[in-house]
């Protein structure tokens, strides 16, 4: 199968590219500059010079191929929108893949499923209109990853693991009982390479089924931080004013299960102990 991604350059977009190459499909790749376009191509993938602005790049690269997976970052709402909207024009019968996130549900009081009311943080409350649009346009799948680990660690290690290793011990939120729904980015890539196959209209949460508290991920980072688990508790008011935003998304507390995935599409995470990887730094 040919497939067309963008993001393939980021952490995600990485792990999804060599797992598609890996399942034997062709990949071309969106490249908004020279840097990307080398990483893309010594990676596997065929790039494709351009932007997510770029619509009718866009649109032309799905045409060509049989599936599209949107993994990159627009700018706002109105771009993410006009870049998927672009691709679904090309993709025709092809299936669409499309980002979201699990933080649009807010706390989940418990284990959650994609049935769960949104609640969303002000961070991502605009993805709900452009997901409606997305999935009610022709083979157009949404997956919602939780919080990433693994590799790269992008989110923990920016707001997380170095803000500790310059204070000297690593932060979390309040009382730090708040739960992470967790996902190994290459568990998600296999997620990403499986829903090419998913009926039209489905949505999945890319999650690994392991939930621990925020605190036992500090504790955790700690340890791989070599900082001998010293963690310190981070009033919200304070991580607002160091993090802005993303604050209150990291605050939230919530448990996903991954079981449609599972059921739907035979998508099985190998990566059930999160908090060893992150002890390994």
């Amino acid at each position: 199968m040919k497939v067309f991604i963008t993001g393939a350059s980021g952490y995600i977009g990485k792990a999804t590219v060599a797992a598609l190459l890996n399942e034997g499909h062709f990949v071309e790749a969106l490249a908004r500059t020279e840097a990307s376009a080398k990483t893309v191509s010594e990676a596997g993938a065929t790039p494709v010079r351009g932007g997510l602005a770029d619509l009718d790049v866009l649109t032309a690269a799905a045409a060509r191929a049989d599936a599209v997976i949107h993994l990159a970052q627009a700018d706002s709402a109105e771009a993410d929108l006009a870049a998927a909207t672009a691709m679904q024009d090309g993709a025709g019968e092809g299936t669409y893949v499309h980002t979201g996130g699990t933080w649009v549900y807010g706390d989940t009081d418990g284990i959650a499923d994609e049935e769960a009311p949104w609640n969303p943080p002000a961070l991502v409350a605009w993805r709900e209109a452009v997901e409606e649009k997305v999935l009610a346009r022709g083979r157009s799948a949404v997956i919602r990853p939780g919080l990433l680990y693994g590799r790269e660690n992008r989110l923990i290690d920016v707001f997380f693991t170095q803000p500790g290793k310059e204070s000297g011990a690593i932060p979390y939120i309040g009382d730090g009982t708040n739960h992470w729904s967790l996902v190994h980015v290459d568990d998600l890539a296999d997620l990403y390479v499986k829903t090419l196959a998913a009926k039209a209209g489905a949505v999945y949460v890319g999650v690994g089924g392991v939930d621990p508290t925020a605190r036992e991920i500090a504790t955790a980072i700690s340890n791989g931080a070599g900082l001998d688990g010293k963690t310190i508790s981070l009033p919200l008011e304070d991580a607002r004013a160091q993090m802005g935003p993303i604050a209150d998304a990291f605050a939230l507390d919530q448990r996903f299960t991954p079981a449609r995935a599972q059921r739907e599409l035979n998508w099985t995470p190998r990566h059930t102990d999160p908090l060893a990887i992150l002890a390994l730094g």
